[in-house]
């Protein structure tokens, strides 16, 4: 079992481990798209439509990234495997 120095530091560097995810990416461009269609070419609808995608985009994004976050600290403390997960889960209910 790790110690409470090493569980810090490998929190630390999960959160620092950080770079331009492609779901920020896709969130400006779809915001860049949506001003594009709905000003520029006068196109509302689409505009409209296309700007609903951000937030989708960010929020699949932030799942998939808590995910890692979470499979990484339950390597760094020592919980892993089915059994572990399931053993969790019962005490959780």
């Amino acid at each position: 079992m790790a110690t409470r120095t090493q569980q810090e530091e490998a929190a630390v560097e999960v959160a620092q481990r950080s770079s331009t995810d492609p779901y920020i990416v896709a969130a400006v461009a779809s915001v860049l798209l949506s001003w594009y269609e709905f000003f520029v070419r006068g196109n509302r609808e689409m505009g409209l439509f296309v700007g609903l995608w951000p937030p989708t985009f960010l929020a699949f994004g932030s799942y998939f990234k808590q995910t890692r976050l979470s499979n990484t600290l339950d390597r760094a403390l020592g919980q892993t495997g089915i059994m572990d997960s399931v053993e969790r889960l019962i005490q959780n209910r």
